[in-house]
């Protein structure tokens, strides 16, 4: 894995360290800057790149209350006129609706094609904040303040925006790039448990494509000192986005290892059922099944990750309630299939994924009932 992009920082907090990934588009380049201590600083981080102004902080029920005054401190003490807008906690409010009642608010606040937006907040306000301000004066900038592992390692970095149709995850969207990444994992203090687990799903999914020497410092114990390991695994997406920005060429198809199984676990399943790192996990083990039985990963090295992922606490199989047919129905709706085509992620060895146009729709459905069969791979 070529690190050339991570970059150890210093400055004047008080923090034990502080990374910046640089993610070099030809258009959109942007840095993510990775520590503790970033969230009360973030007033002075972006005002270099926006001259102030009125500003609409998106967040949610659960993250608000906790962080939204220091977020709008920290921008009104760097002169910015903040205006805190908050949407209920969830993947539900991951809808067109929603996206509406931001925009109006922002309106009402008096916000133009002049102001910025700041998301504060996990993959869901990350993808509905990013898209409302894509479309919001036909695009206005923003910036990402993830705060549960998914956000920090995933969704904050990239440039997909979006929301959720009836028919499928994510289908209504834009690309539209942050100019800045905020990341501080002191958020992931005040996280359950739960919701720092899911998180792993995404970091095991990078070290399956791209780092397997990663899957030998994960520990689920380690809940501190995590900005190092968040910063190799953002440095992983930038390196993959910034070869193939809007996945036009294969390469960022890779970051979809586990995603066609998982979003389709998570449609039948009814949004918020499961969290998206676990659906991602379960999607892990059928490709980590598909890639034993298709393209030569050692049948050892699909267990230790599965063992991973259950040392994580993330399911690694289908409950019994959920139908294959309900699934089967789910991913045929997937943006992953491309004029009834399947693009799959394959596994050659752990750290090496690769995009495979050898699996079919019955390989698919076969590992799925597998799942429900049996507890091991």
């Amino acid at each position: 894995m070529d690190f050339a992009r991570l970059r150890r920082k210093t400055g004047s907090m008080k923090d034990s360290g502080l990374f910046t990934v640089d993610v070099p588009l030809e258009h959109a380049a942007y840095s993510v800057w990775i520590g503790e201590g970033l969230l009360a600083h973030c007033g002075p981080k972006i005002k270099p790149l926006h001259p102030g102004g009125k500003v609409a902080v998106v967040s949610d029920s659960n993250v608000a209350p906790i962080y939204g005054a220091v977020v709008v401190d920290s921008l009104r003490d760097a002169g910015f006129e903040p205006t805190l807008i908050t949407v209920e906690a969830g993947e539900a409010s991951k809808r067109m609706e929603v996206a509406g009642q931001i925009a109006d608010q922002m309106i009402a606040a008096g916000l133009d094609r002049k102001s910025l937006l700041v998301a504060l907040g996990g993959g869901v306000v990350g993808d509905l904040a990013g898209f409302v301000a894509a479309i919001y004066y036909r695009g206005i900038p923003y910036v990402q303040i993830p705060t549960t592992i998914v956000s920090l390692v995933d969704s904050s970095v990239g440039g997909k925006t979006g929301v959720n149709a009836p028919g499928g995850k994510n289908l209504l969207g834009a690309f539209h790039h942050p100019v800045l990444v905020l990341a501080d994992p002191s958020t992931l203090a005040t996280l359950p448990d739960r919701e720092f687990y899911e998180g792993f799903g995404e970091i095991i999914k990078h070290a399956c494509i791209r780092d397997a020497g990663m899957l030998d410092v994960l520990d689920p114990e380690r809940r501190n000192d995590l900005s190092e390991l968040i910063a190799r695994n953002v440095a992983i997406k930038a390196g993959i986005v910034a070869t193939d920005e809007k996945e036009t060429k294969g390469e960022r198809a890779l970051l979809n290892f586990g995603h066609t199984v998982g979003h389709a676990i998570e449609q039948a399943g009814g949004y918020g059922r499961f969290l998206h790192g676990e659906a991602v996990a379960i999607g892990l083990h059928a490709a980590l099944l598909l890639s034993v039985q298709k393209s030569g990963l050692p049948a050892a090295d699909a267990r230790r990750v599965v063992q991973i992922m259950e040392a994580f606490q993330l399911p690694t199989r289908i409950p019994a309630d959920l139908e294959i047919d309900a699934l089967m129905a789910a991913l045929g709706r997937d943006k992953k299939f491309e004029s009834g085509k399947i693009r799959f992620v394959l596994l050659e060895r752990l750290g090496c994924g690769f995009l495979s146009s050898n699996v079919t729709v019955e390989d698919i459905r076969t590992v799925m009932e597998r799942l429900k069969d049996v507890a091991t791979t």
